[in-house]
């Protein structure tokens, strides 16, 4: 991240607090801390990298936390992914690049499919709580809630980081960090992918 890269992770802390459910001693490690940004650094020192994924998820923009939740998916591949999960995970990152209605609506069509078992799903599923209406079209608006995005991004990040050799998740949790700090700082946060 450059020096004139905005951080958008320098969002308040506060109000993201509930919906991270932290325990007493989560809590006690980011009471009084100005920023999501040093929320997460807190929680990843104390090893509590769950915690520090969940408010990256929380705090980035909702287009990024989708984003990210896509690059997530895409580092841990399987060896013959379903083509539902491609199709999730092709769905979300085109909402991401056109965020239009169409897209959004199109995210939860593939994320069905699928049964909501893979990370790419949740990507997708992230994407279409991100506005609009959660009802079926033509019905009267019902709008997710606000923190929506965040609950089905931190889903696919923590899927992510499980599945295939869950013994991996630590390492993986780091290398999702690092990502997610890229693109808070405006990269991209492409991560290589792992051998399935």
């Amino acid at each position: 991240m450059s020096a004139s890269s905005p951080n958008k992770l320098t969002t308040p802390l506060e109000p993201l607090l509930p919906r991270l459910e932290l325990d007493g001693p989560g809590t006690s490690l980011v009471t009084g801390l100005p920023d999501a940004a040093a929320g997460v650094a807190r929680l990843a020192e104390a090893g509590r990298m769950p915690d520090a994924l969940r408010l990256v998820a929380h705090a980035l923009p909702k287009r990024e936390a989708v984003w990210w939740a896509c690059m997530c998916a895409r580092a841990v591949p399987v060896a013959e992914p379903p083509a539902c999960d491609s199709e999730a995970l092709t769905a979300a990152e085109t909402w991401v690049r056109k965020p239009d209605e169409p897209a959004r609506r199109a995210t939860m069509e593939v994320a069905q499919r699928g049964g909501f078992r893979s990370p790419e799903a949740w990507a997708a599923v992230a994407a279409f709580w991100s506005g609009g209406s959660m009802a079926p079209e033509g019905q009267p608006v019902v709008p997710p809630a606000d923190h929506l995005t965040g609950v089905a991004v931190a889903g696919a990040i923590i899927l992510a980081a499980t599945r295939v050799a869950p013994e991996k998740a630590e390492a993986r949790f780091q290398r999702f960090l690092q990502s997610a700090r890229d693109i808070a700082g405006g990269g991209a946060g492409r991560l290589e992918p792992e051998k399935p």
